[in-house]
Formats: C-alpha cells, sequence, structure tokens
C-alpha cells in the first residue's frame, strides 16, 4: 500500500514539474530498436480499420487490475472492444497523474473519437477491439513485453485487419 502511495505521489509531482522526471529516469536503460519498427501509411482513411493500443493502463472494470505491487510493472494487456460504453472501463495506474483520463477516458483511450470518425465516413471502421497495456514495463518484464505481448497483440490486430494502430501513453 505504501508503494502504491508513493507512485501516485511521485505522478501527481511529475505532473507538476516535469524537469524532474529526466533526473528520475535518468538511470534507466534504453531498449535498442534495430531498424525502422514501422512502414508508411498507404491505404487511405476511409477504407481503412483503426485500432487502438494504449499504454494508459484502460481495462475494463470487470477486467483484472494491472498488478501495480510489482516494482517491474505488469506486461500483461487486455481486450478493450470499442462498442463498451466508457463508463464501463477503468484506469489502473499510479505512474502518471489520470485525473484527467478518469473524467474523459478519450484523453487517453480515443475510442470514442474514432467511432465519430467512423460515422462521419473518415475511416472505414474502428476496430472492433483494441488492446490496453500498463506502460511503465522495467527489468525482468521488459523481455516478457517484447518477445509475448507486444507479438501477440500484433498478431491478434493483424488477424483482425487492423490497417493502422493509433498508440496512446498514459
Amino acid at each position: 500500500m505504501m508503494g502504491r502511495f508513493k507512485n501516485i505521489l511521485l505522478a501527481k509531482l511529475f505532473t507538476r514539474f516535469p524537469k524532474l522526471i529526466g533526473r528520475a529516469f535518468a538511470k534507466v536503460s534504453p531498449v535498442n530498436v534495430v531498424g525502422i519498427p514501422w512502414a508508411p501509411f498507404q491505404k487511405p482513411l476511409n477504407e481503412s480499420i483503426i485500432a487502438i493500443v494504449t499504454t494508459a493502463g484502460v481495462h475494463l472494470k470487470d477486467q483484472p487490475l494491472f498488478d501495480m505491487k510489482d516494482p517491474d510493472g505488469d506486461p500483461s494487456f487486455r481486450e478493450l472492444p470499442s462498442a463498451t460504453p466508457s463508463h464501463d472501463y477503468k484506469i489502473t495506474h499510479d505512474y502518471y497523474d489520470h485525473a484527467d483520463a478518469d473524467r474523459d477516458l478519450n484523453i487517453v483511450f480515443p475510442v470514442g473519437r474514432l467511432m465519430e470518425m467512423e460515422r462521419a465516413g473518415v475511416i472505414k471502421a474502428a476496430a472492433k477491439v483494441n488492446y490496453g497495456f500498463m506502460g511503465h514495463i522495467t527489468g525482468r518484464h521488459v523481455d516478457t513485453l517484447i518477445k509475448k505481448s507486444a507479438p501477440e497483440v500484433a498478431a491478434r490486430l493483424k488477424k483482425e485487419n487492423a490497417d493502422a494502430v493509433l498508440l496512446t501513453p498514459g
């Protein structure tokens, strides 16, 4: 419980004084990516299915909470159906101040905006299923995220014919 209180306090402090973030995370080792991890988007938006992958700790209220007790984070993910009403979502993440996102989920998980774009014909469709991660993944969980969780979500998105993914942080 004390660890969660500390995390929440630090998140509020970093939100108010963002220059402190650099000092706090100066010792974190970067993840090296070889090559360019994206491809140019070539399909017209109005013919495209767009999904969201968020690291803001968003999940359905009836899904398991992200593990906030593990100091290395939680590399698991949650399925987030687009058709779910916004009041059925919850944010479990102590490493950023999500007070504004609690009031308007579209700040970190803009599924409502995607649905509006679908109705307006700007995009072909919002993906039926989106995905939520907790973000703050360090130490031993980085390998799990890179080798297991992220490839599994990518394969699911590909199987669901998503043409593009909007990545949103917390």
